[in-house]
């Protein structure tokens, strides 16, 4: 997206998706950059129109 974020994700079977610009995410402390490269580390909040931030558990 020209001044953002679309983020992309499958639930029960039916592609969603949910558009943060990048005021949005700076506001939300967000790392556009990291997003893109590491998806996986973050989650959507649809209802509240978040992304947030979430640890994964490093691999022993």
């Amino acid at each position: 997206m020209e001044n953002g974020i679309v983020v992309f994700w499958d639930e029960k079977g039916e592609k969603q998706n949910e558009s943060f610009n990048y005021s949005e995410l700076i506001d939300m402390k967000i790392n556009a950059l990291d997003l893109l490269d590491r998806p996986k580390s973050y989650k959507v909040d649809k209802a509240a129109h978040l992304v947030v931030s979430q640890k994964i558990p490093k691999k022993p």
